[in-house]
């Protein structure tokens, strides 16, 4: 990556320009029954529960938390194969939300989808070529039926594969090879954001690095905007322009990877990088381990106020009273430091020590 474009994507986070997709509030809830026969809603797990973001042209933004914290279903919402309970995912300025049909057909074609499982999403019926040609068939205007093989086979150079692969089947190939395949398929309508769902987690480590270097590459060179979502800290921080930290369907902290990953100001982000493994000796040791105690609560009960209160020690009584808004501190707003960023804790003002390196 060249020192301009690397420069270029950074820049791309700083409000200079309009975003490319802006989430608002948003919401998804599903909902739970009780009763054979006569079925009525007892509650909802609240996957979800009012977040808001913008996603600025060519930039990365990672989205980390763990297991069950929503950022799955987000990636479905923004590709509207869920539809939210409430609030708005605007493209272009427009709300895919109340979209269907032809369309949504045309939204999806420039919001694509990279999978977190290479060997499940993959029809392993349907060849290589059939694979990464299906789109055109739902988009027949972006390649011709005598064009398709030669697109197909450039898509597969393009992503580092052997075009003369386009008759194999799946179960012929790695799993970082079935990855490159998903992301060739979603390359092939020329999208401008793709999401991509743990692109990299069901893969080995140095397969991983491998992934995510292409990645980069052709965010690059066709100008992409990407979510990345991932549980690995490491990886978003050398993929990301911007992070967002999710927790129990709420965004805890959001701000560039330097923001981030050296000034930490929710508990729950300075929770998570103190356990990323640190290779220096002297960093490791003066480096305080935060330990959380007890399991996350359920989405379908969620705690009052804020939603880590029941894991943090910082908690007070104001804490389960009042929920904490997304808001950059007051203190980094009179600072105007390069650190100032939105955190959702009352107690973001007091900014930790701790830094990965």
């Amino acid at each position: 990556m060249t020192e301009q474009s690397e420069q270029s994507r950074k820049n791309g986070s700083e409000g200079k320009r309009e975003p490319i997709l802006e989430v608002r509030d948003l919401v998804k809830h599903f909902p739970l029954s009780k009763g054979v026969l006569l079925k009525r809603q007892v509650g909802a797990v609240k996957a979800v529960d009012g977040i808001s973001f913008d996603l600025y042209p060519g930039e990365t933004l990672g989205i980390v938390g763990e297991s069950g914290c929503g950022k799955s279903t987000v990636a479905k919402l923004l590709m509207n194969l869920e539809r939210p309970t409430a609030g708005t995912i605007k493209y272009k300025g427009e709300d895919i939300t109340r979209l269907s049909g032809r369309a949504l057909r045309e939204v999806r074609r420039n919001i694509q989808m990279v999978f977190q499982d290479p060997y499940t999403s993959l029809n392993p019926r349907m060849t290589v070529g059939d694979i990464i040609g299906e789109p055109f068939d739902i988009h027949p205007e972006v390649a011709p039926k005598g064009d398709r093989r030669r697109r197909v086979q450039e898509l597969l150079d393009v992503v580092g594969l052997n075009p003369e692969y386009i008759n194999r089947y799946p179960h012929q190939f790695s799993g970082g090879q079935r990855q490159r395949i998903g992301i060739a398929r979603g390359l092939a309508l020329r999208p401008e954001i793709i999401v991509a769902d743990e692109p990299v987690s069901a893969l080995d480590v140095s397969v991983q690095a491998q992934v995510v270097n292409l990645m980069e590459q052709l965010q690059d060179e066709f100008g992409l905007s990407y979510m990345f979502i991932a549980h690995d800290l490491s990886i978003v921080r050398h993929i990301s322009d911007r992070v967002g930290v999710m927790y129990l369907g709420k965004m805890a902290e959001i701000g560039t990877d330097e923001q981030i990953y050296e000034h930490p100001t929710h508990p729950y982000t300075q929770a998570l990088l103190s356990a990323v493994p640190v290779p220096d000796p002297e960093i490791r040791e003066g480096r305080e381990r935060i330990v959380l105690e007890g399991d996350v609560p359920s989405p379908a009960n969620p705690p009052s106020g804020c939603r880590f209160r029941t894991r943090c020690w910082k908690a007070e009584a104001r804490c389960a009273e009042e929920t904490p808004l997304l808001a950059v501190p007051k203190v980094f707003e009179a600072a105007g430091t390069g650190a100032a960023h939105a955190s959702a804790c009352h107690f973001a003002e007091e900014r930790a020590a701790v830094v990965v390196a």
